[in-house]
């Protein structure tokens, strides 16, 4: 099988490029696509895959000028996009486009189900809804799956890259009130999951790539710092993240409560369905 993956230079896509190379698929990356590039162009380079997995976009974290906001979205939705458009015009059409999205389309109040849920209507609220909008206009010829993303976890790079040498020296705590969502998943069963929804070809729709066990981030704090037996005592001020990154402080201060309820009707089963067990197996 051919599988083509954009963003496959980030800490997902690497892990992902690994594992399906590991068990014998071609593995083809999609570069950057500029706005000026021509659909022809993208779909040359679509030609023969099997499989499109869309994780492309410039990192949330970071302060939110004017100019990074518009390459928060276009870095998203543009290159969907461009993506879609050029899978459409393939010989051989792709059978299934994976498409990246994240628990942020969620309210951060309740509980919130890919089926049964309150939009959030702010910045990164408008950006999932419209990702998503674009990945599905490829439903009129293939299989698509929108994997919503909540934190992943993982050795070596996503969310715990920054936190853990604060934590190890006793420096970690919640952030602001801690009480936010903070629905996360090992980076093992994200594998497994996408590899799980390729090899059901019945299955489309959104995901939440989440585990069972969605906690608060006050809650995630204290497992974490149980697991390194380091005191995690401080607290980072919403004022202090406001001052560093802006309006984009909402992407540290924000969170949501979202269980993976499609995966589970569907019967995928998790290797670290508890964040004890996960972080004992990253972080030890």
């Amino acid at each position: 099988m051919v599988i083509a993956i954009s963003g496959a230079g980030g800490f997902i896509g690497k892990q992902l490029s690994v594992f399906f190379q590991s068990v014998g698929n071609q593995v083809v990356s999609i570069p950057r696509l500029p706005a000026a590039i021509p659909v022809a162009e993208v779909a040359a380079l679509l030609s023969g895959a099997d499989v499109i997995i869309n994780l492309a976009g410039a990192p949330i974290v970071s302060r939110w000028t004017s100019a990074y906001k518009k390459m928060l979205y276009d870095s998203r939705i543009i290159t969907t996009r461009k993506i879609v458009e050029a899978m459409g015009l393939t010989e051989k059409k792709p059978v299934l486009l994976i498409s990246a999205s994240a628990i942020g389309i969620y309210s951060s109040q309740g509980l919130q189900s890919e089926k049964d849920f309150q939009p959030a209507t702010d910045f990164l609220g408008h950006i999932c809804s419209d990702w998503e909008l674009e990945a599905k206009k490829a439903d009129s010829f293939t299989r698509v799956a929108v994997i919503r993303f909540g934190i992943v976890l993982g050795k070596g790079g996503g969310a715990l890259k920054r936190m853990l040498p604060l934590f190890r020296l006793g420096l970690g705590g919640r952030i602001a009130s801690g009480r936010q969502g903070f629905s996360w998943i090992h980076i093992h069963d994200l594998i497994q999951a996408i590899q799980f929804i390729i090899e059901n070809d019945k299955l489309s729709g959104e995901f939440n790539f989440t585990a069972p066990e969605v906690v608060d981030n006050k809650t995630f704090t204290k497992v974490l710092a149980g697991v390194l037996k380091r005191p995690a005592f401080f607290a980072v001020p919403s004022p202090a993240l406001k001052l560093v990154f802006g309006e984009g402080a909402i992407a540290v201060t924000g969170g949501q409560f979202a269980p993976p309820g499609h995966l589970l009707g569907e019967g995928f089963t998790f290797r670290f369905p508890d964040l004890q067990s996960a972080l004992r197996d990253i972080a030890t």
